[in-house]
């Protein structure tokens, strides 16, 4: 996995508009359906590590852990962020090639 490409690709997702970040938002767009990858923080709280893995497998969501939250915010130019959605099937299809290597 490298990390350096992963905060690229997660840095363009972002400039492209195809990042939903925050926990409200990321919850209510998993809900809603047909999101291709949700990414969480390593260090993100346990109630919200169990929260997201049981709405991933719900909802069938691939769900990976990855990068702090400081890591994760920074990747996509704004502070601390525990959750961060990829709305788009190519960013999320090179990120999960990326990740699962």
């Amino acid at each position: 996995m490298n990390e350096q490409k992963i905060k690229n690709l997660l840095g363009l997702a972002q400039r492209a508009g195809k990042l939903i970040s925050g926990d409200f938002a990321v919850e209510k767009a998993v809900k809603r359906g047909g999101a291709p990858l949700v990414l969480l923080a390593m260090d993100c709280a346990a109630n919200n590590t169990k929260k997201y893995t049981q709405m991933a497998e719900t909802h069938g969501v691939p769900l990976r852990t990855l990068l702090t939250k400081e890591e994760l915010g920074q990747a996509i130019g704004k502070e601390l962020r525990a959750v961060v959605l990829v709305n788009d099937s190519g960013f999320a299809k090179a990120l999960l090639a990326e990740i699962d290597q």
